[in-house]
């Protein structure tokens, strides 16, 4: 039923619960699990700032990255990972597309300093225009 499974990630309790249900199901179904992590960039922006805040937020979801491998690793499914920027609705969408998920499972609300991107509005939208099933826990 369910073979690729995608995980927006924002480090929040949200999606932190998003993530163990979505390993629960791939183990179930034997999916592929992907978790995809965006970072906003601020708007306007000069080169400089953007370079730094592209750096800091992959240096924060790579290290988040190694938790949430080890938590696969125990349950027997190897995990998939990617940092993208821009607006988070849109590259989820975007992500969840190019992996051919047949499921997304997102967090409700992101609510961390590094986190802020993954919002109510952000997950309404991805409901509303994903190509799969989207569930959304929180």
């Amino acid at each position: 039923m369910f073979h690729r499974i995608a995980v927006p990630y924002d480090s929040s309790q949200p999606s932190r619960v998003a993530f163990e249900c979505a390993l629960e199901v791939a183990v179930r179904f034997g999916a592929e699990l992907r978790v995809v992590s965006v970072v906003r960039l601020p708007e306007p922006t000069t080169r400089v700032e953007l370079h730094a805040v592209i750096e800091e937020g992959e240096r924060h979801f790579r290290d988040e990255f190694q938790e949430l491998a080890k938590r696969a690793a125990e349950s027997g499914l190897a995990l998939q990972t990617e940092v993208l920027e821009g607006h988070p609705a849109d590259q989820i969408l975007r992500a969840a597309e190019r992996f051919g998920a047949d499921l997304i499972v997102m967090g409700r609300r992101g609510r961390t300093t590094v986190g802020r991107w993954l919002l109510g509005s952000v997950s309404e939208r991805v409901l509303r225009d994903a190509h799969c099933p989207t569930l959304v826990v929180h």
